[in-house]
């Protein structure tokens, strides 16, 4: 069996996908970082927080594990580093899965938020604010601690950078090169990137026959509120 890369989203940490694992194929490698700046990845030095970056230091890793035959997982801010890097056709990449991806064009965020996103870091009241807001399913209490404290441990320059720089990265000119089966899904409840944001800004510009499944009433973190649902899309992609 394949190996799965999942990558997290902003914010987050790699263990959003732990509900994934008993759900994948028997045989299956699940691997989840956590990408520079979140979690408990630090920061390299030089580190310029641009897609490119995310990129390249995606593809270290996977040259660092030794993978030849995987797929790619990408959760929202990290649904565009994934596309920025299948874009690059590197070898052994067999598809990738898209969770409510930040589109490969600017994403739709007023300037508004923006500024509030800006000045909520470290605080805890804002964290659980933005808890109630990206998520719809009901969930533990466990995992809403979770979300919490990845949020509150995030690097201010990565939280910083993600709003002023990397949301508002335009990526739509690397699109047609990719070649690899792709499979878009998202919540039909998601507030942060609404599912018609999607329809417009990410769903065109995949290859053309890509899956595309909204999930009745789940929010924005389709991986803790959706896990079956994950593997479903990620099963039917492996079966590509």
């Amino acid at each position: 069996m394949p190996t799965i890369l999942a990558l997290h989203y902003w914010a987050g940490a790699g263990h959003e996908y732990n509900a994934l694992l008993p759900l994948l194929p028997a045989g299956a490698r699940l691997l989840a970082p956590d990408l520079p700046g979140y979690g408990q990845q630090p920061v390299p030095a030089g580190f310029d927080f641009s897609v490119a970056s995310y990129a390249n230091w995606v593809a270290a890793y996977v040259a660092e594990q030794q993978l030849d035959d995987y797929y790619l997982v990408g959760h929202s801010m990290s649904g565009k580093f994934t596309l920025a890097l299948a874009a690059r056709r590197p070898l052994g990449l067999r598809g990738l899965l898209l969770l409510s991806p930040s589109p490969p064009t600017p994403e739709p965020i007023s300037p508004n938020d923006r500024q509030a996103s800006r000045e909520a870091w470290g605080k805890r009241d804002e964290a659980e604010k933005t808890f109630e807001k990206i998520t719809n399913r009901p969930l533990p209490l466990g995992v809403q601690e979770q979300v919490v404290a990845d949020n509150l441990r995030t690097d201010r320059a990565a939280w910083g950078a993600w709003l002023d720089l990397g949301s508002k990265e335009d990526i739509s000119a690397l699109m047609p090169s990719l070649a690899v089966p792709c499979s878009l899904l998202v919540g039909a409840d998601d507030r942060a990137i609404p599912a018609k944001a999607q329809e417009q800004q990410t769903r065109p510009l995949l290859p053309a026959g890509s899956a595309f499944a909204q999930v009745p009433s789940a929010g924005h973190l389709l991986p803790y509120e959706a896990p079956s649902e994950v593997a479903t899309a990620l099963q039917a992609l492996l079966a590509q």
